[in-house]
């Protein structure tokens, strides 16, 4: 079957917290992530099948890095107590492990953070393929990668950009790339390696013998919102002997973690066509919820849905339809209008008025 439809990138990936404003100041400053793209505190009524069967009260914020990269969708639960794991993540368990995150130099942020009195786990070490990379974790538990990536859109003199990417826990590697690497289109093997990995030894569960996989896309993403996103890659890691737990087993999308991945994308319809054509239909889909309508989100508007890996982790995906530029006199650009091209930089430049000051 044909694909008529485009991914254009990680718009963001969503991190369920306990205190939003208390998190979202920690990823200002110490990725950068100060701009605001929506904030809205209503119910989430369409997410039914991982809330427990009710709409739930939240409140939640899009915050980018305009140097470049994917952003944040920050999101607490109100209303309802948020409910940590009971075990920590370890690698060998099903989900999101770990959020990328890029940088001009790993040598330079790392010396930045550790001066920060970040918690770092062990020093930057290469991976397969030779790259230097190292790990944090921030106060509410989440582990990042810092990743060096190009692709940048400003330069504010931030140590980090955003978004670059994930590490996501499979069972089996082989049918988990029909959504990443067919779907998704991150279709370039850059390694497929089998073994105890030194630059993962400071991880929780790193002195397993694991695969690990990581793609690309062949073809670079492209879109309104490129310029911003850049191109990402995605890391896949599976257990030699039996894998794990669920990261969100007996939990709820939005409990404190990495509840989702989430692509900016262009023809949903056909989008949804395909996906279910290659055995993964949409579990949430606002535009038949709607009648076609968009979703409101407060700031922003357009149509989302979610489907499932083989294991169950959520992937997004968001065709965005009015994007807020100057909201103090009402200025938004409608981008059904527009076709997949980039946006021109002036408008994207503009998106520094929304800005948040520490």
């Amino acid at each position: 079957m044909e694909k008529r439809y485009s991914i254009c990138g990680i718009q963001q990936i969503g991190i369920g917290v306990k205190n939003l404003h208390e998190a979202w100041q920690w990823y200002i400053q110490n990725f950068g992530m100060d701009c605001r793209i929506f904030e809205d505190d209503s119910e989430a009524k369409l997410m039914l099948p991982y809330t427990g069967g009710q709409p739930r009260s939240r409140h939640a914020v899009l915050a980018l890095n305009l140097q470049s990269g994917g952003g944040f969708e920050i999101w607490q639960y109100k209303g309802r107590e948020p409910q940590e794991i009971k075990e920590e993540v370890r690698l060998g368990d099903m989900g999101i492990l770990i959020c990328k995150i890029k940088v001009k130099s790993v040598d330079s942020t790392y010396i930045y953070l550790r001066n920060k009195k970040v918690r770092l786990l062990g020093e930057p070490m290469a991976d397969p393929s030779g790259e230097k990379s190292f790990f944090l974790k921030d106060p509410f538990n989440n582990i990042f990668q810092i990743v060096e990536g190009n692709n940048w859109f400003l330069n504010e003199k931030k140590e980090t950009g955003g978004a670059y990417g994930t590490i996501i826990g499979v069972s089996d590697i082989d049918k988990a790339k029909v959504l990443y690497s067919d779907i998704l289109g991150y279709d370039e093997v850059v390694y497929d390696k089998t073994d105890i990995f030194p630059d993962l030894s400071p991880l929780p569960g790193g002195e397993n013998k694991v695969r690990r996989v990581l793609l690309k896309a062949s073809e670079p993403f492209s879109g309104p919102f490129i310029r911003i996103f850049g191109q990402s890659q995605i890391e896949l890691i599976c257990p030699v002997e039996r894998p794990g737990k669920r990261i969100y087993e007996g939990r709820f999308w939005g409990d404190p973690g990495f509840i989702h991945l989430c692509f900016d994308i262009r023809g949903m319809d056909e989008l949804r066509n395909y996906c279910i054509s290659r055995g993964f239909p949409f579990t949430v889909d606002s535009k038949k919820s709607h009648d076609g309508n968009s979703f409101d989100m407060g700031e922003a508007a357009g149509y989302f849905s979610y489907i499932e890996d083989p294991d169950g982790t959520l992937i997004e995906f968001v065709e965005s339809h009015k994007l807020p530029v100057l909201k103090k006199i009402g200025w938004y650009i409608d981008l059904r209008k527009r076709a997949s091209k980039p946006l021109p930089d002036w408008i994207l430049k503009t998106l520094k008025f929304s800005r948040v000051r520490t």
